[in-house]
């Protein structure tokens, strides 16, 4: 059974860092391409992110450009976000996704057919 595992939210002040882990088990991970996507308090979930299953290709939203970036290291079964410089509009539940489709840019949730549970990243001061 595909499951999808991340970990490494928290609480970090304006500035900071943090690196997300996404884990998966029951599938041929290199065959997915993974989306990191987020939820802010009484928004509607965005996309930030997605890797190809080669780790060749990447795609970010403007609003992140710069300062998030992805990686994998499909050896591990293990897809990262490393986040720098993070604002407080940056605190949402942040999920990663798996689909056998392309990463694209356009980063739409729909196109992404498995999801995790989610991690919470929380910018304050």
């Amino acid at each position: 059974q595909l499951q999808l595992v991340e970990s490494g939210g928290g609480l970090v002040q304006p500035g900071g860092s943090l690196r997300l882990s996404c884990a998966a088990t029951g599938f041929t991970w290199d065959d997915y391409a993974i989306g990191w996507f987020r939820q802010g308090p009484g928004k509607e979930r965005e996309g930030v992110s997605c890797i190809s299953g080669s780790g060749g290709g990447t795609n970010y939203a403007d609003s992140v450009l710069g300062r998030f970036t992805v990686s994998r290291d499909n050896a591990k079964n293990t897809v990262w976000l490393q986040m720098i410089s993070l604002k407080p509009e940056d605190t949402a539940v942040y999920y990663c996704a798996a689909t056998l489709g392309p990463c694209i840019a356009t980063l739409s949730p729909s196109e992404f057919d498995y999801w995790g549970q989610g991690t919470q990243v929380t910018v304050s001061s």
